[in-house]
């Protein structure tokens, strides 16, 4: 663990952060229509930053709500990586308090490749990489490392030093099939020595206090074994985490003093007295009154929430995205949760499957003003909350398209590793035609649409009790497979939300295909499995459909070159196949049929083509673009007058990964 004397720490602070405009940590963009969207890349990894458009537009009071929301956020950030994995903060500081005071050479090989560790582990949270959940390991060697501990004056010894280079604890979430899970996973929501049983058991022997409306046990607590003895452990103000969650409390407080309404001003109370309690009917009720609020400009997600992390699905991860309405976008697609009934009533599941009434689902495209936790600096693109099935089905929720952040990826990326693997002309003219239009209309219709869509048949447990390990990706499936059907349908048309849905909906089966079946594979390993959920997700649908539409040549695989290439000969037949697939997808889900989710995943999902892997890594060598992109966020800065008078809040765009990331360290390092 890394020591320093409060002196060292005001001073690095002053020196740090008083020459940051010298040594060039933000950037100015050069004119409105010339913003440059890249910062930095290494090993597989792009750094972007994003624009908040509307900023100037917004009120004082707002602005002011937003910078509050962001500061509750950046508070818990250290939740996030503890989170991950119980030696992570250790090595975080150890890793910065060598980046900082290292005064040797810094052009050497080894310190490049200490410098692409520590990126990499920034910008994963941790040391397990963010999409594999693989340990990194470093490019430089142990007696490297030691001298720059030696010369830089840092602590670090026994287990947090050993598991840089070692093998134990090598995978984050371990989903493989015939392994505890729980065990072999290397993520801190449970005691090292907890095993499925342990868990299955601890939470068996609990009652829900209304089984109409369960609460989500687990979600926000970790799980020890202690003397024989299993607990949680609650995240609370006097729980675990009580010092980053004091800070949450004490800036959501404050953000509820500028509350744009009523509503959303009740949500932030209950919020606070979530985090001050760790009571989950706290947790739901605030879910309740989060969704009804649905005025205002200003938004956020804010909590433990998504459960991707956990190899059984219980427990959440920190995250904070603070969100402002793009009005413009909003009014263009609310359109679909207004006819939200149609698609549920028009779609191939069975009747039982179906709602009678889908309520609630409130859908804007927002621009970010600040992530935090799971969601920084990987982010999600779209998101539909809360999780709660049977808040869903009787309150609603609110679905959400970052557009900032889906602008910065189309604007920063090139179109040669799409020129590669495309399979003719026609399909590279529809996907630059009509592949932004049709990533946004698979992400709107997966949102409002799909995760609002379908219900449990009575007395069938929560997909988190049925469905396990598979409930993720199963629940991602779905959800693609109701975009799927109806991103290639005349009714999108008829709304006015595109102007040739043929057009548009091959667009999106030709990407989905393209991506499921081929292009994912760049993010892996040659000889990996696939593990992650919405990898897993999008290949078995691929797979399924493929596999399927054989006797048709539905999809055909095509030869040429050395080079493999996936062509749709027939997309009616193919939606016909997405229909046959969501509807035994929603079977799954409302029975709770475990066997056959395994089935669907282990049969289609998991498994990789060696020949085929090895091909498309090949071909993606020559392209010097990043597999994956995050962000550094927009610094939000209070600006006041002589009198002391917050009389704006200004925005600077930082244009240094490395400084972001320190300084977030030494301002929001609660936990260290």
């Amino acid at each position: 663990m890394k020591i320093r004397s409060l002196f060292l720490v005001l001073f690095l602070s002053f020196l740090f952060f008083n020459c940051a405009d010298e040594k060039g940590n933000y950037y100015t963009p050069k004119s409105a229509d010339s913003f440059e969207f890249k910062v930095d890349q290494f090993a597989d990894l792009a750094i972007l930053r994003y624009q908040i458009p509307g900023w100037e537009e917004l009120t004082l009071k707002e602005k002011e709500l937003v910078y509050y929301l962001t500061q509750a956020g950046l508070a818990g950030r250290d939740m996030i990586w503890d989170q991950k994995y119980r030696y992570n903060l250790e090595i975080r500081s150890a890793l910065e308090n060598i980046y900082r005071n290292f005064s040797g050479d810094r052009n050497s090989d080894e310190w490049n490749a200490f410098e692409v560790y520590i990126k990499r582990v920034w910008f994963s949270n941790g040391i397990h990489h963010h999409y594999s959940n693989d340990k990194m390991k470093p490019g430089f060697s142990k007696e490297y490392f030691d001298s720059l501990l030696a010369s830089s004056n840092t602590a670090l010894e026994g287990n947090p030093y050993d598991v840089i280079f070692n093998d134990v604890d090598s995978k984050m979430v371990d989903k493989r099939k015939g392994v505890d899970n729980v065990l072999e996973s290397a993520v801190n929501f449970y005691g090292p020595n907890i095993t499925m049983d342990d868990v299955t058991k601890f939470y068996s022997s609990k009652t829900q206090p209304d089984p109409t409306k369960p609460l989500s046990y687990g979600l926000n607590s970790k799980l020890v074994k202690e003397n024989g003895v299993v607990k949680e452990i609650v995240y609370s103000e006097n729980g675990l985490y009580s010092e980053a969650i004091k800070e949450i409390i004490k800036w959501i407080n404050k953000a509820v003093d500028v509350a744009e309404n009523e509503p959303q001003g009740d949500a932030l109370r209950i919020l606070a007295e979530y985090y001050r309690t760790g009571d989950l009917k706290t947790w739901d009720d605030y879910c309740v009154a989060w969704t009804k609020a649905t005025e205002g400009n200003i938004d956020y997600i804010n909590g433990f929430i998504e459960v991707y992390n956990d190899p059984i699905g219980l427990r959440g991860s920190y995250e904070n995205i603070v969100q402002i309405n793009d009005f413009d976008m909003s009014r263009k697609m609310s359109v679909l949760s207004e006819n939200a009934q149609w698609f549920e009533d028009n779609t191939t599941l069975m009747e039982e499957h179906k709602k009678a009434n889908v309520v609630g689902v409130s859908y804007k495209t927002v621009n970010v003003a600040g992530e935090a936790g799971d969601a920084s600096p990987s982010t999600p693109i779209g998101v539909n909350l809360p999780n709660a099935n049977w808040i869903r089905a009787s309150v609603g929720s609110k679905s959400v398209s970052l557009g900032n952040i889906k602008n910065a990826y189309n604007n920063a990326g090139s179109s040669g590793r799409l020129e590669e693997f495309v399979n003719d002309e026609e399909e590279l003219e529809l996907e630059m035609k009509y592949g932004a239009l049709a990533g946004d209309m698979h992400t709107a219709l997966h949102e409002v649409i799909g995760h609002a869509s379908g219900q449990l048949m009575p007395g069938v447990g929560t997909p988190s009790e049925t469905l396990k390990t598979y409930r993720s990706t199963m629940e991602e499936g779905r959800a693609d497979l109701l975009a799927l059907y109806y991103v290639y349908n005349s009714k999108i048309q008829e709304l006015g939300l595109v102007e040739d849905w043929r057009a548009v909906g091959k667009a999106s089966y030709d990407g989905y295909i393209r991506n499921g079946m081929m292009t994912q594979l760049i993010r892996l390993n040659l000889g990996d499995d696939v593990e992650q959920a919405h990898m897993r997700n999008r290949k078995w649908v691929s797979e399924w459909v493929y596999e399927k539409g054989l006797a048709d040549n539905v999809i055909e695989k095509v030869s040429r070159d050395g080079k493999t290439y996936f062509n749709i000969n027939d997309y009616d037949k193919l939606r016909e196949l997405f229909g046959q697939l969501l509807r035994e997808t929603q079977r799954i889900k409302s029975e709770g049929d475990y066997d056959a989710a395994e089935k669907l995943v282990e049969g289609y999902g998991v498994k990789v083509d060696q020949d085929l892997h090895a091909e498309i890594l090949k071909r993606n060598e020559k392209f010097k673009g990043a597999a994956y992109a995050g962000f550094v966020n927009p610094e939000l800065v209070p600006v006041y007058n002589q009198e002391n008078k917050l009389i704006d809040i200004e925005v600077r765009y930082v244009d240094d990964f490395a400084y972001q990331m320190l300084k977030y360290s030494e301002e929001f390092g609660f936990l260290d």
